[in-house]
């Protein structure tokens, strides 16, 4: 599918960096959009029309609460608010200006790309049984369920995001910095460490199909038939 998504965030390193993860994807096009605050989203809200906006709170001269107050007023565009605040009476504010989701810093960026496509599949009623199968590993995306040599698994969240990027990516020798900045989030302070120590869980999870998961020395992991 092909998508029009405006990110509106005053920090350039993060528009950036999402910018790069949801361009970079094979399963979906982005057409990437961006403003840096207030101001200049509502004019381009204005002008144009977007399938997904992604609203920081904190904005210079037009804070993300007024902003998604004016954008319900004329549409139904899902809206994800990213933003440090995480006191309850924000997030309840934000739900209240109309949000369909509410995203706290830092996040991951699976995580974030998993919510958009979710909110995009259901605006646009194309919510379908989206499935892959890697070897003896089968992964249902939607209802997060992994069958491993015909039994179901049961995975903690983040071992369940780690087998989800390897298997998008079969084949693919993907860092260990790569699955820290997509699965932790690029503000992450603790080391890489916690991959290994997830893909060691993982691969137990997995019973004999945790094989699959192959360690490529001074690299990274792959996932293979």
């Amino acid at each position: 599918m092909n998508y029009k998504m405006l990110c509106v965030e005053d920090d350039a390193q993060i528009r950036e960096i999402i910018e790069d993860y949801f361009t970079s994807r094979t399963d979906n096009t982005f057409e990437f959009f961006a403003a840096e605050n207030g101001l200049i989203a509502e004019e381009m809200i204005s002008e144009n029309e977007y399938d997904l906006i992604l609203l920081d709170v904190m904005l210079p001269y037009l804070d993300g609460f007024s902003l998604c107050r004016m954008i319900r007023k004329k549409s139904d565009v899902p809206v994800i608010f990213l933003t440090a605040r995480t006191l309850e009476e924000d997030v309840l504010a934000g739900f209240e200006t109309g949000c369909d989701d509410y995203v706290l810093k830092p996040f991951s960026l699976a995580t974030l790309y998993a919510k958009c496509i979710a909110l995009l599949n259901r605006a646009k009623g194309t919510v379908i049984d989206d499935s892959v199968t890697v070897g003896a590993i089968t992964i249902n995306f939607n209802s997060m369920e992994v069958i491993a040599d015909g039994k179901t698994v049961e995975l903690a969240p983040k071992e369940f995001e780690l087998l989800s990027y390897l298997a998008k990516h079969k084949d693919w020798v993907i860092s260990r910095n790569t699955l820290l900045n997509t699965i932790w989030g690029y503000e992450y302070e603790g080391g890489d460490r916690v991959v290994d120590n997830h893909i060691k869980k993982l691969r137990k999870s997995l019973g004999n199909a945790g094989a699959q998961i192959k360690t490529i020395i001074s690299k990274g992991y792959k996932l293979t038939d």
